[in-house]
């Protein structure tokens, strides 16, 4: 029965309202009370003794109401028992002292057990948890590392988006395509997890492989996107083999067979923006002469802009057709090929996209070299901006 009365009365409490309500019930049963009182409520004999002095005290000895202590009781707070403890979890958590010789911490995680660690061996008395409620009074919070420093910029950095932001709308105003290409990050084909989460039966995740190693027969893929910045489309070439300038330029040549010649019928010129480095560089020599075969095949004159150095985040094709594919297979592990090009090929958006995919089983050796002589047989045509980042390659004459 006390149990009862004091699990109903108790969460409306407060801490010295607990102590006397369960020393009223001790008084009440006499002789015993404290003990039995105590294991009924979970409340220590010493609180409850506590309860019947007070109970026990003159009217004008007991607490004001609202008081739950006497002014001055309770243990004083560890900034004031220990004034030096905030300056030496300073020194512990500044930013420099991972790298500092002389720092206890210079090479460990500062999690709080750490940090209460080390101000122990300092002469301090204080818990983790402590330590946690010190961090944040001082500012702190947990923190992840952010991606934001890209290097030093080039000078003719904002120029150079200029000059893309212009060449786009010039050949879109011709009735031109204009596509932003890139290869996404590999993936490994098999039973491996996949970031994400997907809805699922509780308490019946899809059981994956603990280890992620290489399948030696599905081994891993390489997307390679062309995204049609005019039309809202997508082109996905998955390929199987090495990510090359051949492999690049194949990805081009299968959108515009199946897909680019059939929506600029009448196209005579095709503008890609691209990143300045990967199997589409701009120093690649071969990715100028697998162009240089596309244009002789398709008739196209193919003009090509670049991304400066370190802002290849900045190509549309990363936030408009790469992460909405992240989006739609996340939690799903891609065990197969057929389930890669399924999950990339039924990628949609409010804004309209539609993407198509297709897997590439052909083979593109590395290594591969472009001796001077093959590359003087380009026809390239480098634009007086920068012309190592914007040029055009025209079909030659046969």
């Amino acid at each position: 029965m006390i149990a009862d009365r004091f699990a109903i009365v108790s969460p409306l409490l407060d801490e010295r309202a607990r102590r006397l309500v369960a020393a009223a019930e001790a008084q009440v049963l006499g002789h015993g009370g404290v003990t039995a009182v105590s294991n009924a409520t979970g409340l220590s004999r010493k609180a409850i003794r506590k309860g019947l002095d007070e109970l026990e005290q003159a009217p004008l000895d007991r607490l004001p109401p609202g008081r739950i202590r006497r002014a001055g009781a309770g243990r004083k707070p560890v900034q004031a028992s220990q004034p030096a403890v905030l300056d030496a979890l300073k020194g512990l958590v500044e930013s420099t002292t991972r790298g500092d010789p002389e720092s206890p911490l210079r090479w460990t995680c500062k999690s709080v057990r750490q940090l209460s660690r080390e101000l122990q061996n300092a002469g301090f008395r204080v818990c983790p948890q402590k330590v946690g409620d010190l961090l944040h009074e001082m500012g702190y919070s947990l923190q992840a590392n952010r991606k934001v420093l890209e290097g030093t910029d080039h000078p003719d950095r904002d120029a150079q988006f200029q000059h893309i932001q212009a060449s786009v709308c010039e050949y879109q105003a011709a009735g031109q395509p204009v596509i932003s290409v890139d290869t996404k990050k590999k993936e490994l084909v098999g039973d491996f997890k996949n970031n994400g989460q997907e809805w699922q039966p509780q308490g019946a995740p899809v059981d994956v492989k603990v280890h992620d190693f290489v399948d030696p027969e599905l081994g891993r893929v390489a997307p390679y996107g062309v995204y049609d910045l005019t039309r809202n489309t997508g082109w996905v070439n998955v390929g199987t083999d090495h990510d090359t300038a051949q492999f690049a330029a194949e990805s081009i040549r299968r959108w515009w067979n199946q897909m680019g010649h059939s929506c600029y019928p009448d196209a005579t010129q095709l503008l890609i923006t691209a990143d300045g480095g990967g199997s589409n560089g701009s120093r690649s020599r071969l990715w100028k002469c697998e162009l240089q075969r596309l244009a002789d095949e398709t008739g196209l004159s193919i003009g090509v802009c670049h991304f400066p150095p370190g802002t290849s985040k900045w190509n549309k094709i990363e936030h408009r057709l790469f992460s909405c594919i992240t989006q739609n297979w996340r939690g799903r592990p891609l065990v197969s090929h057929e389930v890669v090009v399924n999950l990339i090929a039924a990628t949609r958006t409010n804004t309209g996209l539609q993407v198509t995919c297709q897997l590439d089983t052909n083979t593109y050796p590395l290594g591969k070299k472009v001796s001077d002589d093959e590359l003087a047989q380009v026809n390239l045509h480098s634009e007086s901006f920068h012309g190592e980042w914007n040029y055009v390659i025209k079909p030659r004459a046969i």
